[in-house]
């Protein structure tokens, strides 16, 4: 096996080849931008870098949320690939039980965190689904799946299952409520908790200014 140094350069420029252009909002400078948090997280919060590192590359390796709902996909290719490279076993298991449980599945179905390496990898990749840049993506998967801006007669609903959260027909817009304004309550460690505070007040903003857009009030 390569060294670690030389792993983590080889698996980013395998991924920047897989997703580069892609249009979801799950593409390389999204995972790009995961990758970079978790190291600022780590940091802070301790951890094995090395597992830290390979799971923020490989957390959407093959996103359920592209696949049917198909959770297992990531993780098997996660193995796939980190297997070819020859990486210890201890470590391609660690990685793949991040890669299978990082995925925000509906509010009913949160799924514990078991090590302080998934949650910074979890906590950094939820931080991207929340402020500016969690607008932008929104938007951009909502684009992506053909889902409607605002549907002001269909009113948020929490999801007590994956199997709802994924075939729910809804908005862009209800999708705030939905998801992207509970994840500062899920946030795991203290640095991503403390990130979380200022992309969680700015949607709100962004949300009270669309609604009085779409009043006609300004």
């Amino acid at each position: 096996m390569d060294g670690e140094k030389q792993v983590i350069e080889r698996t980013a420029n395998y991924i920047r080849g897989q997703f580069e252009g892609e249009g979801s909002g799950h593409d390389w400078w999204h995972i790009h931008r995961v990758w970079k948090n978790s190291i600022s997280i780590g940091e802070k919060e301790g951890g094995d870098m090395f597992v830290v590192q390979l799971g923020a590359l490989l957390h959407d390796i093959d996103d359920f949320k592209l696949h049917g709902g198909d959770s297992s996909v990531g993780a098997r290719e996660a193995r796939k690939y980190l297997k070819s490279l020859g990486v210890n076993e201890d470590v391609v298991n660690h990685v793949c039980e991040i890669v299978g449980d990082i995925s925000f599945k509906g509010a009913g179905e949160e799924k514990p965190m078991r090590t302080l390496e998934g949650r910074i990898v979890r906590d950094a990749d939820r931080l991207d689904a929340m402020g500016a840049i969690g607008i932008a993506r929104c938007f951009a998967y909502g684009g992506y799946k053909g889902t409607p801006i605002h549907l002001p007669d269909v009113k948020p609903k929490l999801h007590e299952t994956t199997e709802e959260y994924i075939t729910r027909q809804s908005s862009q817009i209800n999708h705030f409520y939905e998801k992207l304004l509970l994840l500062k309550e899920l946030m795991l460690t203290d640095t991503g908790k403390k990130m979380a505070e200022g992309r969680h007040r700015y949607m709100l903003e962004y949300l009270e200014q669309f609604d009085k857009e779409w009043d006609g009030e300004v």
